[in-house]
């Protein structure tokens, strides 16, 4: 397929430029691990961005497959991916991350070593042809009680969270992939997933200012290539439309006050906190003329017939007066402009061995190719696992013997929110069956979970292994129990450590990632 200078295909000429505009701003999933015949047409009319997730990957040679057909009809397509690394993992959705996430990294608390490790995970999406990722996560976690952010946030401390996340977007912008730095203006003082429902925050102007809007002022210094919209509704802000449909904050502030100029990508339309309210037509309509230039679609609403009425809604809207048509092309110009450094300057970027165009020093450069920096002179290729190690915190180590008899695991399993997903494993007893043969393990919830827990532990040592004590009244009960019963038992948190530490050990992860697991394995068993 030949493509034009301007960035379009040559069978894109006989379409007319608002369709073709209203194509362009879509940035749709679908499914399978192959493009299926109706994608890669609409590739052809003028799509210029593809959303992937773990359903499409298999593996990373079948991954480089799927974006070289993806490339043989457009060799200018954006091809977006959820990597966060952590709990939220797209590449390795069957095994868990080999990297350990956000909050471990703010734990550590060293930004050349986020800067390595975003660098790393990069470089190997890069290598499988992806070249946007819709992360680092920027909010500020300032609500223990939050649902969806947690361990994908840096911290609580917002000036902790700003130079990590700049760190985040330079080491991952040096290999040649383009950060896109969410949820805007901050998802981290709320309760509810947006996944569900629509979340509000009623912090003052002030508030907003010194936490919330901190790390993406960092992003933007840093150079971030793209941001995405939260569906979250600011009253200070704008009292009568969520993030994602406001003039306000993404064109007064996010445009105006804050002086952004790259792309603005929605959060998933299907997500009900716009789906329920508005419709995902409307909302699409809503969110270009608010400001946004590329529309998410795709976790959940997968197929051709979306694609179809979000562009069909779009051109309804210019023809009727609704959204301006100059807005609608300033957004299309928007993603091929991010297309067109995707598919130049970050290739150059990546082939002169990681030289970021985002302004990093040198000898940051240097650290984030090697994994080095102060993580000991690692590799990168386990950069993941010197973070993850140097992230534990552990409490009772001084009087704790490392097990040498495989011990009985319990994973105490809350509902998985639907950004991490149900099918990511996590814990630590495949990596302890790894060191101690024999491990058994099984998952546990409820009321009863901790005479259950006894009752199959037997007089196995137990591993109990928690996520957000502080978030589930039955999981610290169930601790409760256990404990009385068994105090030499150990117990590994792998969400926000907010409850106090207990148990014999007690190994804080700051991460449900395979790569934290394994360094919690490593310290129960003496490895």
């Amino acid at each position: 397929m030949t493509t034009l200078a301007s960035g379009t295909t040559a069978s894109d000429s006989v379409k007319d430029g608002l369709t073709r505009d209203a194509l362009t701003v879509l940035q749709p999933g679908f499914p399978g691990t192959t493009a299926p015949d109706w994608l890669l047409r609409r590739l052809g009319e003028g799509l210029a961005s593809v959303g992937l997730f773990g359903r499409n990957i298999a593996s990373p040679d079948q991954l480089s497959s799927l974006t070289a057909q993806l490339r043989s009809e457009r060799d200018d397509v954006l091809v977006a991916i959820d990597e966060e690394g952590g709990d939220v993992t797209r590449l390795e959705s069957r095994t868990g991350s080999s990297f350990p996430g956000n909050h471990a990294l703010g734990a550590v608390d060293d930004v050349d070593l986020t800067r390595a490790v975003a660098h790393e995970l990069g470089r190997r999406l890069a290598e499988c042809g992806v070249n946007l990722n819709w992360a680092p996560s920027a909010d500020v976690n300032s609500n223990p009680s939050n649902p969806v952010i947690g361990v994908r946030s840096f911290g609580a401390d917002p000036e902790l969270v700003a130079r990590h996340t700049a760190a985040y977007v330079t080491g991952l912008q040096s290999a040649g992939v383009a950060a896109c730095t969410k949820h805007f203006p901050g998802h981290g003082d709320t309760a509810v997933d947006s996944h569900h429902a629509l979340p509000r925050i009623d912090a003052d102007l002030s508030v907003l200012e010194q936490r919330e809007l901190l790390p993406f002022r960092a992003a933007i210094a840093a150079g971030t290539r793209a941001v995405m919209s939260a569906h979250i509704l600011v009253p200070p802000l704008d009292p009568d439309h969520p993030a994602t449909l406001s003039l306000r904050i993404l064109t007064d502030l996010l445009r105006g006050r804050l002086g952004y100029d790259g792309l603005i990508v929605t959060d998933a339309m299907e997500m009900q906190a716009i789906a329920a309210t508005y419709g995902i037509e409307r909302g699409s309509v809503l969110a270009i003329a608010a400001g946004a230039d590329a529309i998410c679609v795709g976790g959940g609403l997968a197929d051709d017939e979306t694609v179809r009425r979000l562009r069909d809604a779009l051109v309804g809207a210019v023809r009727s007066g609704e959204l301006p048509e100059e807005r609608l092309a300033e957004a299309a110009e928007r993603v091929r402009g991010l297309a067109r450094w995707a598919a130049s300057d970050a290739a150059a970027a990546s082939g002169a061995g990681g030289a970021s165009e985002a302004g990093a020093a040198p000898e940051a450069e240097a650290d984030a190719q090697t994994g080095s920096a102060s993580a000991g002179g690692v590799t990168r290729v386990d950069v993941g696992l010197v973070a993850a190690r140097r992230a534990l915190t552990v409490t009772g180590a001084d009087d704790f013997t490392p097990l040498t008899e495989p011990p009985y695991v319990a994973l105490l399993t809350p509902v998985a929110n639907i950004a991490v997903g149900d099918e990511t494993p996590w814990g630590v007893a495949a990596e302890l069956a790894r060191l101690l043969p024999g491990t058994e393990t099984s998952g546990f919830a409820g009321e009863d979970a901790g005479h259950d827990v006894l009752n199959a532990a037997g007089t196995r040592r137990v591993v109990v292994v928690v996520r957000d004590e502080h978030r589930h009244p039955w999981m610290a009960a169930t601790l409760d129990t256990v404990l009385a019963a068994r105090p030499d038992s150990v117990v590994v948190e792998m969400g926000v450590p907010q409850a106090p530490p207990r148990g014999a050990l007690h190994i804080a992860t700051h991460g449900a990632a395979r790569v934290c697991g394994h360094a919690a394995a490593e310290v129960i068993a003496g490895a």
